[in-house]
């Protein structure tokens, strides 16, 4: 086992060595006042910007092909703004290529810890592991992508906000990577308890709260009538066996919230020749093609992990 994690380890060294193809854009940039869909937000008293009906992606994890087809899914579907909740790299390939698509589609964007991670200079990803063989792949995986992230593009990551707070309908909207306590704190539909959540939000200040980070969304109405909304993952499937990825659509009227979890179809087999191409691990790989993860199990909850293949 040693021999085959020390190959893998040689094998992205030198895909990180590479030189990379040039990338078209610069790097994004914040938007201010400017909708990310096929409208401007409704001015709130001067204060927080308001939409109707938004599109929320989380963990792009360097898709940058799923990206692209959320973008203009979210349109189709009459989102007023895009946003995204961070990790635009990790897991994929040519991490750089994320920056024009959310740049030219105007998604606002905040960090996740991969993004604080590269911003910062620091040595691993954040990403709350415990396991080492979770830590192992998290290692390969960071150190690929941090390598593979330009410099202006590792400037522009540093520019992000933690958090954004915005209104959709009358409910106010706290959006975060992790949670509003920590960037990698794992909320996990069945280990998370219902008053935690009530908490959160009263602490916080918000009817409605945001976030991504375990990559599997979910969404559950509190007792107050309040949300918690987990937008899942667009860089990779949801341990579910499908090939699709996933973000959330969510609209209001007044103080009625509807959520909509979508699926997006892309060319998952040309990412996955992407990935080959870079000599990204064979894990990797194997989860774009089957949509069962082969990596990062260990810190899923008994009852995530029954719903996989390992």
């Amino acid at each position: 086992m040693l021999h085959l994690l020390r190959e893998r380890g040689d094998l992205l060294e030198r895909a990180v060595r590479r030189g990379r193809p040039p990338v078209r854009g610069d790097p994004v940039g914040p938007v201010p006042g400017r909708a990310g869909g096929n409208g401007a937000p409704d001015s709130v008293g001067g204060g927080l910007p308001r939409y109707r009906r938004i599109a929320v992606f989380g963990g792009v994890y360097s898709n940058h092909r799923a990206l692209e087809r959320a973008v203009a899914d979210a349109r189709e579907r009459g989102a007023d703004a895009l946003f995204c909740l961070g990790d635009l790299g990790a897991f994929g390939p040519n991490p750089d290529r994320v920056f024009p698509i959310l740049r030219e589609a105007g998604v606002r964007t905040i960090r996740g810890n991969y993004d604080d991670s590269i911003a910062r200079g620091l040595d691993d990803c954040q990403c709350g592991y415990t396991d080492p063989r979770d830590n192992h792949f998290a290692r390969l995986s960071y150190r690929y992508t941090f390598h593979g992230t330009s410099p202006r593009n590792r400037a522009w990551m540093g520019t992000l906000p933690y958090h954004l707070r915005f209104e959709l309908g009358d409910l106010r909207v706290l959006a975060c990577h992790g949670s509003p306590r920590r960037i990698n704190e794992f909320l996990w539909e069945s280990a998370t308890p219902t008053h935690f959540l009530e908490m959160l939000v009263r602490d916080h200040g918000c009817d409605v709260l945001l976030g991504t980070h375990t990559g599997i969304h979910w969404s559950r109405r509190l007792p107050s009538g309040r949300w918690y909304v987990n937008v899942g993952a667009l860089g990779r499937p949801a341990n579910d066996g499908r090939t699709e990825v996933w973000y959330a659509l969510l609209s209001a009227r007044g103080r009625e919230l509807q959520v909509e979890f979508v699926p997006v179809a892309y060319d998952h087999g040309a990412l996955a020749e992407e990935m080959r191409e870079e000599e990204l691990p064979e894990e990797f790989v194997e989860t774009i093609l089957t949509g069962w993860w082969t990596t990062c199990l260990e810190i899923l909850p008994g009852k995530e992990r029954a719903r996989g293949r390992f």
